[in-house]
């Protein structure tokens, strides 16, 4: 009965010592990421167009307001889909540059946000989404690093890419790594 008593006491002490596997992992671990707050509704004048592909019947904008590099390394953004009828999809998502991977976190309903937080999922570069590789090839995660400042990201989308990405061989958004 005493040992119950103290395997019960130490479960409720908050005991925080890594596991062997732990140790051994921890470079390998995903990093984790600090605490969302999401941005206001993006307004027209702050959107900025990007190019994913000629024959996409979608426009694509980047709310340049709420363009952020978290010290947990994510680069986050709302996406503005646009349909040729001009219908809008938005999103507010985040994308870890040195794993190319995407996440979402809140969809736009009515003028405001509903929490919609996924998991994080590899970026395909021939996928059907083509502008999460724009995003990430051209804009934000030049050489698989992430922008260093929001500012970074606008001058980068107001330019058709970034410096970086001009070293690289070109191909389109959509022709892989």
């Amino acid at each position: 009965m005493k040992r119950w008593l103290l395997v019960a006491a130490l479960a409720g002490c908050g005991h925080t010592e890594k596991s062997v596997w732990e140790r051994e992992h921890a470079g390998q671990l995903p990093p984790s990421e600090e605490p969302v707050a999401l941005p206001a509704y993006p307004a027209e004048q702050s959107l900025i167009e990007f190019f994913v592909a000629a024959t996409s019947e979608f426009r694509f904008f980047v709310d340049s307001s709420s363009i952020s590099v978290g010290a947990d390394g994510v680069v986050r953004y709302t996406l503005v889909a646009r349909s040729s009828a001009g219908a809008d999809n938005v999103s507010f998502e985040g994308m870890r540059c040195t794993t190319g991977e995407v996440r979402l976190y809140a969809l736009a309903r009515d003028g405001g946000w509903v929490r919609r937080a996924g998991e994080w999922r590899p970026i395909q570069p021939r996928s059907v989404q083509r502008w999460h590789n724009a995003l990430y090839r051209e804009y934000f995660c030049p050489q698989k690093e992430p922008i260093a400042s929001r500012q970074e990201g606008i001058d980068s989308l107001r330019r058709g890419g970034h410096p970086l990405y001009e070293d690289l061989p070109r191909g389109g958004s959509g022709s892989g790594w």
